[in-house]
């Protein structure tokens, strides 16, 4: 008698269709609309584009897994970053390297953030007392041809070929 009830149990669940609760919950409806309205950041949002802040700027072009990045940081004469290299994406983390400066960010769908501790290999990016400690950049385009005209104070384009 036990064996046929466990062999009942066992196939009862066979030929089920998975349930689509989670993607249809009042949860998941309640994030979709948040995003839609830009109250929440989508985290699927392109990295490619025009970035900025104040005088700090950041450029990215590429679509894939690894993408080209620039970064300029202008404080006045004498104070200033510029920097081209790559970055690899996946999720909200970012790994930047600028030749030997290298350091993770993160990416929240509207928003770039370099951590507040770069490497001192990043020193030899700047001038004076600029950094790129902690540059924190929103979205101004996700243009390709935007992006890629992106400068540094001494004409060097940061993303272009």
């Amino acid at each position: 008698m036990k064996r046929v009830l466990l062999l009942g149990l066992a196939l009862g669940g066979c030929g089920t269709k998975p349930s689509n609760a989670v993607a249809d919950s009042a949860g998941a409806r309640l994030e979709a609309a948040a995003q839609t309205a830009g109250i929440v950041p989508d985290p699927n949002a392109p990295l490619q584009g025009s970035w900025a802040r104040d005088t700090d700027r950041v450029c990215v072009v590429g679509t894939g897994k690894t993408s080209r990045i620039g970064v300029s940081v202008e404080y006045g004469e004498d104070q200033a970053c510029a920097a081209s290299g790559t970055v690899e994406w996946s999720g909200n983390a970012l790994k930047l390297a600028f030749g030997a400066c290298t350091f993770d960010a993160r990416f929240d769908g509207d928003r770039i953030v370099f951590p507040a501790d770069v490497p001192e290999a990043c020193e030899a990016l700047c001038t004076g007392r600029a950094s790129l400690a902690a540059v924190t950049v929103d979205r101004l385009s996700e243009s390709r041809s935007e992006a890629a005209t992106l400068r540094s104070s001494g004409g060097k384009l940061l993303c272009g070929n």
